[in-house]
């Protein structure tokens, strides 16, 4: 028996985290399409034609409308009998043209900008205007030569920052820019220093460097450590003990200034879909959506009897149009009842 299928615009990704053949997580499968999440690789997912494709197109053409695990399980599943890569009884083809564009993900959850904030500044918090206020932030103002003596030698702080959230978040962006440095001499014995007290920290990148932004972040920890043998320091601190918005390796900006703003964080309703990397040897590769338009063939190894059983239920169950995968149209344009020979 033949089936052929015509499509239009089926998307060839995914941007839900988790599997179709298992159940439904209650709060629904995360969403992983945003601009945060495409950094990584692993959630750029790329899809094709599959058997549980196949199998979802047959049972959703003669009616059944369950999820294909939920088919699957069913001690009267329909296609029991060929359902498997191993019964070699479904055959298919799938003749496509892909074409890729940029496209506009909405993500009905809602997720937060990284970068940006909502409402009034409060300049007023105390970790700006308290007595230990200028030592502390006076650490993000230090040079690196400087912040590795610092850490190195216990040294008084005695550089100044203006502290205000709008200039301390610009300052640790500006931090954040520098380029990594050679694991040597003076940096080297900064970053030993650092492991002693913060042992679960990497400090370096995957080429072996030191990443500025990470002594600096890791610096504010041990001045905050230090400063509390002649300051309260309970007003710099989180409930759970640490930095607002700031770790041991790094700083987010959105939940840094969450606190020193009267508004919520910023929340993004959807992004492109597209993921920007840097290949060795071949420069930035941009991908982007992939979407396919088509004919898919479907060859079933069942006797004509069965077959006529099928085309009967595809005829009454009057599926005009369906999904083929994640979005597109696709529609039964020839069936054949013949035996495969």
């Amino acid at each position: 028996m033949k089936i052929i299928i015509d499509y239009e615009s089926s998307w060839r990704n995914s941007f839900l985290d988790g599997d179709n053949n298992e159940p439904l997580p209650k709060k629904g499968r995360k969403f992983i399409g945003s601009m945060t999440n495409l950094r990584k690789p692993e959630n750029f997912k790329k899809r094709q034609i599959t058997l549980d494709t196949v199998m979802g197109i047959l049972n959703r053409i003669i009616g059944d409308q369950r999820k294909l695990y939920q088919a699957r399980s069913d001690e009267n599943y329909f296609f029991k009998d060929i359902d498997s890569v191993e019964s070699n009884k479904v055959l298919f083809n799938d003749n496509a043209i892909e074409t890729t564009e940029m496209t506009y993900i909405r993500n009905i959850s809602g997720s937060t900008d990284q970068n940006s904030f909502t409402g009034a500044i409060k300049t007023d918090d105390a970790m700006f205007l308290s007595d230990y206020s200028t030592e502390f932030w006076g650490v993000l103002a230090l040079d690196f030569e400087s912040l590795c003596q610092f850490i190195i030698a216990k040294n008084k702080v005695s550089a100044e920052i203006d502290a205000n959230p709008i200039l301390i978040i610009a300052k640790l962006d500006m931090l954040n820019k520098e380029k990594p440095v050679e694991n040597e001499g003076l940096a080297n014995e900064a970053m030993k220093a650092l492991a002693k007290t913060f042992e679960d920290i990497e400090y370096l990148n995957k080429k072996g460097e030191i990443m500025p932004i990470s002594l600096y972040c890791s610096a504010l920890y041990l001045q905050l450590e230090r400063l509390s043998a002649r300051f309260d320091m309970t007003s710099a601190k989180t409930k759970a003990g640490g930095i607002s918005g700031v770790s041991k390796r790094g700083f987010t900006t959105k939940d840094f200034m969450n606190r020193f703003t009267t508004g919520e964080k910023k929340k993004i309703w959807g992004n492109p879909y597209v993921r920007k990397e840097r290949i060795k040897g071949i420069g930035e590769v941009t991908s982007l959506m992939t979407k396919a338009s088509g004919q898919l063939e479907i060859v079933l190894d069942i006797p004509r009897e069965k077959a006529k059983e099928i085309e009967s239920m595809i005829e009454n169950a009057g599926v005009s149009s369906f999904y083929l995968g994640k979005k597109g149209l696709a529609y039964v344009s020839s069936i054949n009842t013949r035996e495969v020979q």
